[in-house]
């Protein structure tokens, strides 16, 4: 479950980080917080994978994503995971054992596995480096690197590649200390669509049989 919260946070990461920062970087990130802050709800399907080639893992699963304000909820239906989270409380289910797993926020561990921080993780423990302008897939792109300030996340690198045209990230790959790569791409991305707050809380009642583990 980490590797889910690790790379769906930095889908849509809006980064105005305050130390140490490239100044171009800097100025195209403040930009692209402002943008994603004026947004009520945010959704996107995307492609999520996970790479280590000393292990020769080589994984993609397709998903989806929606977040409204703290709230949010994660779909990876080829892995057989979903998450909710009404801001308060995280149901993680798994489809293989058909259970579900409880827990709080304060207890679901590092900020930058939790998409509810997204618009605030960057405040926290990150330098910004401007790399390059370049085109990818005949778009104009913005690539940054972001690098931790500290061991507090078990990352070595965050690189993202931001839609020139859009102000909104395209992609992103996170380079873990454990050799892993998780990257994702961005296929479709909407706006202030209407999501009912029951959408972002986990119902036994549509997982028959489901077994719940409850560690609240």
């Amino acid at each position: 479950m980490k590797s889910i919260f690790l790379i769906t946070t930095v889908l849509f990461l809006s980064l105005l980080l305050t130390a140490q920062q490239d100044p171009k970087a800097k100025n195209i990130l403040d930009e692209v917080s402002a943008k994603s802050r004026t947004f009520k709800t945010i959704s996107a399907d995307f492609v999520f994978s996970m790479e280590n080639k000393v292990m020769s893992i080589n994984e993609k699963n397709d998903g989806a994503i929606k977040l409204k304000g703290q709230k949010y909820f994660v779909d990876l239906p080829g892995a057989g995971v979903k998450v909710y989270s009404n801001g308060k409380t995280i149901w993680n289910y798994m489809k293989k054992g058909n259970q579900v797993t409880i827990s709080t926020i304060e207890d679901a561990g590092s900020e930058l596995m939790d998409p509810s921080s997204l618009f605030s993780i960057y405040e926290k423990g990150f330098t910004s480096k401007f790399i390059a302008e370049k085109n990818v897939g005949g778009k104009p792109v913005y690539q940054i690197d972001l690098f931790p300030d500290n061991k507090e996340y078990d990352v070595s690198k965050i690189s993202i590649e931001i839609n020139k045209t859009t102000m909104m990230i395209q992609s992103a790959q996170l380079f873990g200390t454990d050799g892993n790569i998780y990257g994702i791409v961005v296929k479709k991305m909407e706006t202030d669509k209407d999501f009912p707050d029951g959408e972002f809380t986990f119902d036994p009642s549509k997982f028959p049989d489901v077994e719940i583990i409850d560690l609240r």
